[in-house]
């Protein structure tokens, strides 16, 4: 009996033991988590993401958004901001030892103030946007200083597929493609395909580059790495490939490294487009009539270096009242070229050039109504359109560039090959920043 009751005291002892440290245990969790709810020493942070724009954390700022308009200058629009003459000169000063130019703001341009938040009555930044590629940060208080900004870009590779069902432009656009895309693709097949005499039915396939700022706007094409071209049922590969890097001269080849144009380079400046083709027909804007338009036109910026398109000797240098600054050049008995509206000329009359050889730089002398080059091309004296006529063709690649370009044209042929004509444009892959 003695036992039994023991035993009992003994289970009911440890049974009170292992309750209380249930209780203990349950109280210890309880308790830190209310103590962690309810302690008000204990704070949560909430973190806000900066939203970082013209360098500024727009959290902290108001942004207001406005376009110039006529009369407007910057003093005024910082006087109407409250901000007085005294402290508009001050900024003025600052600005002048600045690369920013402000003195004259294009009439529809945007321009952003930023106000901070804790004190609206005054702008803390003027910022003016010129163009897309860039723009200009005035910070106007605290520390007053003016920088031009250069927004960052990105080189994207694209692909192009499409069949000709009107032209080539009409088919670029109603596929969503760069227009500028077709003056390009005419250019790399100018000296082998007239694309005013397609065929319906007739089919492409393009693999380019597009620059393109702020993610989505285009700022123009870069060029062309490869295409292929089916006109008339007969295949037309292209690859582009540098020939001369010293000089910097591009050619475009077949599969067979044969050369696509002649014995004169297609175009007499780089990274440039045709503007304006050889027409007998063609009414010149700057005239405002039919006149006959002798010459190729290529757009390029003032500065542009301009190149001999072969071999020859200068036989004129000299000025103009419509051509301008000019130079030509005799290549042999039967063919010379001519180069109109330079900035300046390098050359002088009797000296002897070489093909890809800079003569001059892209200008607006003479009659002319934007920056390019006018290229004239005379056949037996009379001037004719040199993308029209039987050229010699241009000298062979060398056998070990032939080497080179085989091994660069491999995973380009692949990816045209992949290619479908029915594919929209696909997806974007970035090149370089």
């Amino acid at each position: 009996m003695q036992i039994m009751k023991r035993k009992f005291i003994y289970f009911k002892t440890l049974f009170s033991l292992l309750m209380a440290l249930m209780v203990a245990v349950i109280f210890m969790f309880c308790g830190n988590s209310t103590s962690k709810k309810s302690d008000p020493l204990v704070e949560t942070e909430l973190k806000i993401e900066p939203n970082m724009k013209y360098g500024y954390d727009l959290n902290l700022y108001d942004e207001k958004k406005l376009k110039i308009k006529r009369g407007d200058t910057f003093g005024a629009i910082l006087e109407q901001n409250g901000i007085d003459y005294p402290e508009v000169y001050k900024i003025l000063q600052v600005i002048k030892k600045s690369e920013v130019n402000i003195r004259k703001l294009d009439i529809g341009k945007h321009y952003t103030l930023l106000f901070q938040k804790d004190s609206v009555s005054e702008p803390h930044a003027f910022i003016y946007h010129p163009g897309i590629e860039n723009y200009d940060v005035v910070q106007l208080k605290d520390s007053l200083f003016a920088e031009k900004i250069k927004k960052t870009t990105r080189v994207v590779e694209l692909e192009a597929t499409g069949v000709i069902e009107t032209s080539l432009y009409d088919t670029m656009n109603s596929s969503g493609y760069n227009s500028n895309l077709t003056y390009y693709l005419a250019d790399v097949y100018a000296w082998t395909i007239d694309f005013t005499r397609l065929d319906k039915g007739d089919r492409f396939k393009v693999i380019y580059t597009e620059r393109f700022v702020d993610d989505s706007i285009s700022i123009g094409i870069e060029k062309i790495k490869a295409a292929y071209f089916e006109h008339r049922n007969k295949p037309l590969y292209a690859y582009e490939f540098q020939t001369d890097s010293i000089k910097g001269i591009i050619d475009y080849f077949d599969g067979e490294a044969k050369n696509l144009r002649r014995a004169f380079l297609k175009a007499p400046v780089n990274f440039s487009r045709i503007s304006s083709r050889y027409n007998l027909k063609r009414r010149i804007a700057y005239y405002g009539r039919v006149k006959p338009h002798k010459g190729t036109d290529y757009a390029a910026p003032v500065g542009t270096p301009i190149m001999a398109t072969a071999k020859g000797t200068v036989i004129k240098s000299s000025y103009a009242r419509g051509n301008g600054n000019y130079i030509k050049i005799r290549h042999n008995n039967t063919y010379s070229t001519q180069y109109l509206h330079m900035k300046r000329r390098k050359v002088l009359v009797g000296q002897f050039v070489n093909q890809g050889d800079v003569i001059g730089w892209v200008g607006m002398t003479g009659n002319t109504s934007g920056p390019h080059v006018c290229y004239r091309f005379w056949k037996n004296g009379r001037q004719v359109d040199p993308f029209r006529q039987k050229l010699p063709e241009a000298k062979p690649i060398s056998s070990e560039l032939k080497k080179q370009f085989l091994t660069h044209i491999q995973p380009l042929q692949t990816q045209l090959n992949c290619l479908s004509f029915e594919e929209k444009k696909a997806n974007l892959t970035l090149v370089l920043n």
